[in-house]
């Protein structure tokens, strides 16, 4: 048995030849049989559910989960995922099927900021904040990765390092230029948490320059602050061809075997590419060392040894059998996060609907009956979907006569391509005028909301040019309306859309996210009261894309909840429910405290309605004598309690020192004597959530004495 991996990694490359090592270094690292070292294919995705690779249970995409607020779910689908995976990689080993996908190497979370609404993948992201990304990414970490680092069940991967965020269409030659101040108070934050707290095992780099250098070539990121500052000990691995980008497009190096060079020399050890297969070169050139080449074989086989595929150092998880994958439990548990996944956005008393009120319902649009509109991007293969309208169905059974029309394409003007522009338009009418109630599913999917490359969208690479509603939805939208009959929208997307006109003229409207395979199921039952929405938003939605700053802009200014000037149409950390939750007896354990102390907040959260609830607690801090410019406010802490229809619960959690610090324009953290105040609630302080809540959020003063101190940011 092996004591140490680490010196059992050292000794396999200590025997092997040159050529030999750098062949570990590809994501598609053949065997070394001499030496017991079976061929392995490094790349796999785990975004939301074992991905790419057949059968699996798949779960709300990532900014949906990310709406549930919950530290604990996100570690409880990691851990199923994670189980689904060491149960696919232990089957397909034993049939000799090392293919791509197939391993337990993840490429996940992705816990870039979804700083700007038009980002095609901010959908994969955990949203806005970073310290909701921080928590729910840590928590994923753990989930997949297991509590044993000796004995790994499966790796993540935080990814994209780092400041990258779109735009996609111009991301393998952008430079991501960022001052220091909001690169470590935004970008890395939850980056360093992952690697410190989080014990992440791998770290991908981005395909964008940042501040000059190529992020899979920087010694700034990868060198100075993943390795020296944070003292990180797993690998890191390219975007997938990134490392082409350096010349082809970056312009930073002149051939393939410059650039391997560069991406090695500075901490780069696996390639997804094609890259290193010119480190032989490179090598013989003079442009790399074999101690460098060696360093990065040692940490990628000393994972590997951890994950038990060398024979000498088992795994406790190699039993892991098949019959779990997308197993009862899975199942269950996908739609219990589906449904803690939905936001109500808005509801003037339509919801929830009542069954034996109804003889029909209309369901329109395009996202009705899509099974695209469920899944997002990075997906596995589910052996069941329902839809909006599959679930509606199934639920009301023959008591209440279902209408369904596609009202209009995606984003196209019409369905057929011989018709003429608006061919479903009347048959949407007629399902209005004929129903009781309207509910119209509108919206994106992952074929036009994506990475560039994948998604469908010619003109914006994935992105968006917009918030709008795409094609003739917003049309077909009002023209439905002015039938006259009830309207809830359904809006499937993973970003923000500026539905101002929908909130100011339909009843009801509910964010969906892309809620998984399952999704209609869940959506019936929401619509019909079986229980109450309790999703939170993790990004704003705007008014328009006119608040926007230009998306090639990656400072912070007049962006997210923390920075935005204008009132949001719906805020960061909003939802609405069909219960009341009231806070009561807030109070902190001191209003005086030093630099290095910690500050206890305590609230009573009671359910006084009559439906069961998971009320996301949120705790913002607002520094009221900033030496330098500061957040609004900002998140800080929060929890889930979960209270029964008259229950009360005590609330409690401790307010460190950092979570008081300011980074100032030189990337320093810093805690600065003055005054702060502590709000505590179901969303953000601010004076639109109070508008659509009809509540006020708890806020506590409190100051903080003695003189400035220097913290670890």
């Amino acid at each position: 048995m092996i004591h140490n991996t680490l010196l059992h990694a050292q000794k396999l490359v200590s025997q092997m030849t040159i050529q030999e090592k750098i062949t570990q270094m590809l994501y598609q690292s053949p065997a070394i049989e001499r030496l017991g070292i079976p061929a392995y294919n490094w790349w796999n995705e785990s975004l939301h559910g074992v991905a790419r690779a057949g059968i699996a249970t798949m779960f709300p995409q990532a900014i949906g989960m990310a709406a549930t607020f919950d530290e604990n779910l996100l570690h409880q689908v990691a851990d199923i995922v994670s189980t689904e995976g060491r149960a696919k990689f232990n089957a397909f080993s034993k049939k000799g099927d090392r293919d791509i996908y197939k391993g337990i190497t993840f490429w996940a979370p992705n816990i870039n900021i979804f700083r700007d609404p038009r980002w095609g993948r901010g959908h994969e992201t955990f949203g806005e904040d970073p310290y909701l990304t921080s928590r729910l990414g840590i928590a994923y970490i753990k989930g997949l990765q297991g509590e044993d680092r000796e004995h790994l069940k499966t790796t993540a991967c935080a990814k994209h390092f780092a400041v990258h965020s779109g735009p996609e269409g111009i991301r393998h030659s952008f430079d991501a230029v960022v001052n220091k101040k909001d690169l470590y108070d935004t970008y890395l934050y939850a980056f360093k948490r992952c690697v410190q707290e989080g014990q992440v095992e791998a770290v991908m780099g981005a395909y964008n320059r940042v501040n000059g250098e190529p992020a899979c070539g920087s010694k700034t990121l990868l060198q100075d602050i993943l390795r020296d500052d944070w003292d990180f000990k797993g690998h890191v691995v390219s975007d997938c061809w990134a490392i082409l980008d350096f010349h082809e497009h970056h312009h930073v190096t002149s051939t393939v075997v410059e650039s391997a060079a560069m991406a090695v020399n500075n901490g780069c050890d696996l390639n997804c590419g094609s890259a290193f297969l010119h480190l032989y070169a490179a090598y013989e050139q003079g442009l790399v060392t074999e101690e460098a080449i060696d360093q990065a074989v040692i940490r990628l086989l000393d994972t590997r040894i951890r994950l038990g595929m060398l024979e000498d150092y088992p795994s406790p998880y190699e039993d892991t059998p098949y019959e779990l994958v997308e197993c009862k439990e899975h199942i269950n548990l996908s739609l219990e996060v589906a449904k803690r996944s939905v936001v109500l956005l808005k509801n003037d008393g339509l919801l929830p609907l009542k069954k034996e009120n109804l003889k029909s319902i209309a369901v329109i649009g395009p996202n009705a009956n899509s099974r695209d509109g469920l899944i997002g991007n990075y997906v596995g293969t589910s052996s069941e979907y329902i839809t909006p309208l599959e679930g509606i169905k199934n639920y009301v059974g023959d008591d209440v006569r279902v209408y369904y029309a596609q009202g209009t394409h995606l984003y196209k003007d019409k369905v057929e391509s011989l018709a003429e522009s608006k061919d479903r338009f009347a048959e949407a009418i007629l399902a209005a005028e004929m129903a009781d109630v309207v509910v119209m599913c509108l919206g994106l999917d992952a074929t036009i909301e994506g990475e560039q490359g994948d998604a469908g969208n010619e003109y914006a690479s994935g992105d968006k040019f917009d918030l709008n509603l795409p094609g003739n939805q917003q049309e077909l939208l009002e023209a439905v309306h002015a039938v006259g009959k009830p309207v809830i929208l359904l809006l499937s997307s993973g970003s923000a859309l500026a539905v101002k006109w929908a909130d100011e003229n339909v009843n009801a409207i509910l964010q969906t996210w892309y809620i998984g395979a399952r999704g209609g199921k869940v959506i019936a039952e929401l619509l019909f009261g079986e229980s109450s929405p309790s999703g939170k938003l993790p990004i704003t939605f705007y008014n328009s894309t006119d608040e926007l700053p230009a998306f090639e802009d990656y400072s912070m200014t007049n962006r997210t909840y923390r920075y935005m000037n204008s009132p949001a149409l719906y805020p960061f950390g909003y939802g609405l429910t069909y219960t009341h939750i009231n806070y009561s007896n807030s109070h902190l354990s001191k209003t005086k405290l030093a630099t290095n102390e910690e500050l206890t907040v305590t609230t009573t959260v009671t359910n006084a309605g009559n439906y069961p609830i998971h009320e996301s607690i949120q705790i913002y801090i607002k520094d009221l004598n900033a030496s330098t410019t500061v957040p609004h406010y900002a998140l800080k802490g929060m929890g889930i309690a979960r209270l029964a229809p008259g229950e009360s619960k005590e609330f409690s959690y401790v307010i460190k020192p950092r979570d008081l610090a300011l980074i100032n324009d030189d990337g320093e953290c810093w805690i600065e004597p003055g005054k702060f105040t502590l709000y505590i609630g179901g969303g953000q302080p601010d004076t639109r959530t109070k508008a659509l809540t009809g509540h006020t959020i708890d806020a506590l003063d409190f100051e903080v004495i003695g003189t400035a101190c220097q913290l670890e940011y």
